[in-house]
């Protein structure tokens, strides 16, 4: 965070110095888990029933921080106080976003493919100057702000990716770290049991588009009409990416490896150039596009774009993370969370890994679908059987839908075993499995990554293409 004295937090914050010097500067992080106060740093005491931070305040300040930005007065304490925690928080970070004229920030939503897409805009502008990114998928009310106050002089770019359970919640985000690029990725099913349908999840994400200035830019993907709609909704400058004609940013002549790998032709108004890239999956191709735009725009030449796109890797945890065990068994991770469109993504890249061994898949229940949640899990189950996965291993009876399309279709040659929870699952492939099968676990956030741990025990080397070692923090989990 930029240097600010406690009057200067004050200020921003609508609160109330007590037992505080006035002058003294916050010169450190602004931390809301007192074990990573450092010293000249700010301490958030978020009110709770099971852990209150203001319990923790007195050791904050011990351990080097100038105040406790709070609810309720700490007996010895310096303290800025405000009625909300969170909010002040909210405007902390907009106080010093505000005071950063050189800064870039990028605003990403979508209703899959958010936390990868993230990562990739991240490693491009961290070639063009000091990047600052959330870890994970640390999109909400908390995250945001805790990330921009991450950001200082030196920081030329701000990649901010927002998630949203309702209409009005991007808004908000964009009040907190207004965008001056807006990246919207797709709209998908995704939370539709909390948005109703489709359209309310277009009108939450195209906030993000809304809140630009007449001087920014909406990065729009040509290829999801939903997405390709929001052009109407800004006064800013539109470019759009994809694999339709219309896409100044797009790919063609796409082709995958036999690891799932994508290469295509990326094609601009500038030229074209062969990009290879070291990720799995087909809908990778859209996700680097999307990340393709954001960078030339931000002048990073084309020869230089596309080899940069080839070094692409993963950054935060189980997200199309392939790996390979010492016996043969190639493992895809992509156990963080499901939804159907990112479900489909996944066992497209399965299907396209079939080499010598089976294709096997274990997948988990996908959380908060509403009315649509039968027909999401059948469809699920259709596509394995489809694809040709060879064997499907459903884990819990919420996900038993996917068992149920899987079954009624009636030329699929392959098997499905729908199994309590996760242990059994590990049993099934500890004893079935066998030199070049290639397996995907993936599900909600219902310990579906379990599997994948137990199936790592055995591990070999991970996937060369990891960008880094994982991101730390806590995760949110909105659309």
């Amino acid at each position: 965070m930029i240097p600010l004295s406690l009057a200067e937090v004050a200020a921003a914050v609508d609160g109330r110095l007590v037992a505080a010097d006035p002058a003294a500067r916050v010169t450190g992080t602004v931390e809301f888990d007192s074990r990573k106060v450092t010293p000249g740093g700010l301490f958030v005491a978020f009110p709770g029933e099971q852990v209150d931070g203001h319990d923790y305040a007195a050791a904050a300040v011990t351990a080097g921080a100038v105040a406790v930005l709070g609810t309720r007065e700490v007996p010895g304490v310096p303290m800025v106080l405000v009625a909300d925690a969170l909010a002040a928080m909210g405007r902390l970070a907009r106080a010093v976003v505000d005071r950063l004229p050189g800064l870039t920030v990028i605003g990403l939503t979508g209703s899959s493919g958010k936390t990868t897409t993230k990562d990739l805009i991240a490693q491009l502008t961290t070639r063009l100057g000091s990047t600052v990114a959330p870890p994970g998928s640390f999109n909400n009310e908390l995250g945001h702000p805790y990330t921009a106050l991450q950001a200082g002089p030196e920081t030329r770019y701000l990649v901010m990716e927002k998630g949203a359970r309702g209409v009005g919640h991007v808004r908000y985000l964009c009040d907190v770290v207004p965008p001056r690029i807006s990246v919207v990725l797709n709209v998908g099913v995704a939370h539709l049991g909390e948005f109703g349908s489709r359209e309310t999840i277009a009108l939450a994400k195209g906030e993000l588009v809304e809140a630009l200035p007449a001087d920014g830019l909406a990065v729009l993907n040509a290829d999801d009409p939903l997405v390709d709609a929001m052009a109407a909704r800004t006064e800013a400058r539109v470019v759009r990416y994809g694999e339709s004609e219309r896409a100044q940013v797009r790919a063609t002549e796409v082709t995958l490896d036999e690891r799932g790998r994508p290469s295509y032709t990326l094609v601009t108004p500038e030229g074209s150039a062969p990009v290879r890239l070291g990720l799995t999956g087909r809908h990778q191709v859209s996700n680097s596009l999307a990340a393709a735009a954001v960078a030339r725009e931000l002048g990073m030449p084309l020869a230089e774009l596309a080899g940069a796109l080839g070094e692409l890797g993963l950054v935060s945890t189980r997200r199309m993370d392939v790996f390979e065990r010492a016996d043969g068994v190639t493992v895809i991770d992509d156990s963080y969370n499901a939804n159907p469109a990112s479900m489909s993504a996944a066992l497209r890249a399965l299907a396209s890994m079939r080499g010598r061994g089976r294709t096997v898949a274990v997948l988990g229940y996908m959380a908060e679908l509403g009315d649509f949640e039968a027909e999401g899990h059948q469809q699920v189950g259709r596509l394995a059987a489809e694809l040709g996965v060879d064997r499907l291993l459903v884990v819990g009876e919420p996900a038993a839908p996917i068992h149920e399309g899987a079954t009624a279709v009636g030329n699929w040659g392959g098997e499905s075993v729908l199994l309590t929870d996760q242990a059994a699952a590990v049993e099934v492939l500890r004893g079935d499995l066998r030199p070049g099968d290639v397996v995907l676990v993936k599900g909600s956030r219902y310990r579906t990554w379990e599997v994948v741990d137990a199936l790592r025990e055995e591990a070999g080397k991970n996937s060369p293409q990891r960008a880094g070692s994982p991101a730390a923090g806590t995760e949110g989990g909105a659309a």
